[in-house]
């Protein structure tokens, strides 16, 4: 009994998926069938897989939708996860990516700008946050200001040259008034994934880290009030045409989709048609 359910259930998934894909062939103007869906087995419009450039914030959320899409499509998603700004220059310099997931609007922009992404496809998909953390032998700042007491002798951030969320981190460290008092104290991580490591590892006694990574670690957190730094608009565009670029389309329809959603509510996002403070 148990086994046609969870069968019936995956075929629903896939009629889903497959519907809204359907919706991003209709806008790309390449849907083969009457109604406009793609046959996946016979169609040389869809691509059996894809590459995706990815804010490193992503990673938890985009790991988990990757395999839901590739479960249902038979496409698979190969990711890069790193920070925006190194990955803008990756895209403007050729690497052959199919979806660039920025951390903000203005990688997105010069890579439209440069010629290297779809404006057609430019859309807004999630709003991060960053918080406060620390390893277990170090007491959790319970605001942005403790950062200047004592025990915090190395605080890591993402560099703020490339990374979104470093950016958000020093805006915040300045507006509390605290930035000057402890820039001589701040390690950078080159990505936000990685300052996240520097703080687990104690090679720092806390850091700010993007809100995702807290809770796909499981671990206690203090958010950092949204109006401490600019917004943390995270957008994507399409950086491929033909079968590849169709499919990344679709993996970002599927994002922002019922399922999507789902998934990156969990994480922590904030989505488009939201508003509310966590």
């Amino acid at each position: 009994m148990i086994t046609p359910l969870i069968t019936r259930r995956r075929a629903q998934s896939k009629r889903l998926i497959w519907s809204l894909i359907a919706a991003a062939f209709i806008a790309a103007g390449c849907g083969d069938n009457s109604d406009g869906t793609p046959d996946p087995a016979t169609n040389p419009d869809v691509a059996t897989e894809i590459s995706v450039a990815a804010a490193s914030d992503l990673r938890p959320a985009f790991s988990e939708l990757g395999k839901l899409f590739t479960n249902a499509t038979g496409t698979s998603v190969t990711f890069s996860f790193g920070s925006s700004g190194q990955l803008r220059e990756q895209i403007m310099n050729g690497a052959p990516f199919d979806l660039f997931a920025s951390a903000n609007s203005a990688y997105v922009d010069e890579v439209i700008a440069g010629g290297r992404g779809r404006s057609e496809t430019k859309a807004n998909y999630a709003l991060g946050r960053i918080v406060l953390w620390s390893a277990d032998d170090t007491k959790l700042p319970s605001n942005i200001q403790d950062l200047a007491a004592a025990p915090y002798r190395r605080i890591a951030i993402a560099n703020p040259q490339h990374a979104p969320y470093g950016l958000a981190a020093k805006q915040a460290l300045m507006k509390a008034g605290i930035y000057e008092q402890i820039d001589s104290r701040i390690v950078y991580g080159e990505n936000i994934s990685g300052t996240f490591q520097i703080a687990k590892s104690g090679n720092a006694d806390a850091g700010i880290i993007a809100l995702s990574l807290a809770i796909a670690d499981g671990s206690a957190y203090t958010l950092i009030p949204s109006e401490l730094h600019e917004p943390l608009q995270q957008t994507l565009v399409v950086t491929s045409g033909d079968a590849r670029g169709n499919a990344a389309a679709a993996f970002a329809t599927f994002i922002n989709s019922e399922i999507g959603r789902k998934v990156m509510i969990r994480y922590g996002f904030i989505l488009p048609g939201e508003n509310r403070e966590r």
